[in-house]
């Protein structure tokens, strides 16, 4: 059973903007790479069909599947862990998460299920589903 991490979407207060930043940094269809500074310890789990969960306005809203962690060593000597993932950013069920650093385990049963047309939600714009969140309705 996958392992999943979820981190915190700082800088971001949208899908939208977390889509800008996908494209702006990873052009041409590659893959998106987020850089951490902790390389996860239970990294087979997480690449035998883990995601990244991003948490966007204390929300998790939105998860894209791990392609491989990679450790490296950073200019200043520091070590780093590069998480590559897949561009596609598959919208989840809203779940509150409260402010925490660096990223967090998530078990596959713990996780929000994705959205979609039969479930509801898939179709909806992006404010209205934020605007439905941040009041509670959803």
């Amino acid at each position: 059973m996958p392992l999943h991490l979820v981190k915190l979407c700082v800088g971001a207060d949208s899908i939208e903007d977390l889509e800008a930043w996908r494209d702006s940094s990873a052009p041409g269809g590659e893959p998106m790479t987020h850089v951490t500074r902790m390389t996860p310890r239970r990294s087979a789990d997480v690449l035998d069909g883990g995601s990244l969960y991003w948490v966007i306005r204390r929300v998790i809203q939105v998860r894209q599947r791990i392609l491989d962690l990679e450790e490296f060593t950073d200019e200043e000597g520091v070590r780093r862990c590069a998480i590559r993932l897949d561009r596609e950013l598959v919208r989840t069920s809203p779940s509150p998460r409260r402010p925490f650093q660096g990223w967090r385990y998530l078990r596959a049963e713990d996780a929000p299920a994705d959205l979609s047309v039969q479930s509801g939600g898939e179709e909806l714009p992006d404010t209205l589903r934020t605007r439905l969140i941040e009041i509670g309705a959803w």
